[in-house]
């Protein structure tokens, strides 16, 4: 029988989250199914079963772990001493770069969250709502601080976080600039968009 193929540091749960999260993107969760993962990691679908529960388990561990990157790296842009607008360059470039790095697993984080099962979905949700709440906090000391245009916060929240999902086309491109062109300009546009 086939054994799922590591790298060094890499456990074979690892593999398998990496897979589905592929997976997931391509066909969508729901029509997702464990045969269809076992053929990307190269096992009997059986023998997924010594590693994880379940789908949803997958689901479960890609929303969560992708969530708790971004609630991570929010803590620490807030920690700072930084100008608000500095912190909403930080969080933009992050947000940039987890969708070129880990596109796979921040695509599904995003789109594919509502099937979760509750509790699970509850607190996903609350969590959602959290960091966009605290998104629109920056925001709102920009504007106080006379750095932003006066603009609803959270209406600007929405547009910058849903602009940085829009690099899914990105990735299906075949004429593209570099990631690195590519966070430059989408940086320069929705910065200087909300600058004073």
């Amino acid at each position: 029988m086939a054994r799922i193929q590591t790298d060094k540091d890499v456990s074979r749960k690892e593999v398998i989250i990496k897979a589905s999260a592929k997976l997931f993107r391509e066909k969508g969760y729901k029509a997702a199914s464990m045969r269809d993962l076992a053929v990307k990691v190269g096992v009997e679908a059986a023998s997924l079963y010594n590693h994880i529960r379940s789908k949803a388990e997958l689901l479960h561990d890609i929303c969560f772990n992708v969530a708790n990157v971004f609630f991570e790296h929010m803590n620490e842009v807030e920690s700072t001493q930084a100008t608000p607008i500095e912190k909403l360059e930080k969080l933009l470039r992050f947000h940039i770069k987890q969708m070129l790095e880990n596109f796979e697993e921040v695509y599904v984080s995003d789109r594919e969250w509502r099937y979760l099962a509750d509790p699970y979905l509850s607190n996903f949700q609350n969590q959602r709502r959290s960091y966009r709440k605290r998104f629109a906090s920056i925001i709102q000391q920009g504007i106080e601080q006379g750095q932003i245009n006066k603009i609803d916060a959270s209406t600007a929240v929405l547009v910058l976080l849903h602009a940085i999902s829009g690099i899914d086309s990105w990735h299906r491109s075949t004429h593209k600039v570099s990631g690195e062109e590519l966070e430059e300009n989408i940086v320069t546009i929705l910065i200087q968009g909300l600058q004073k």
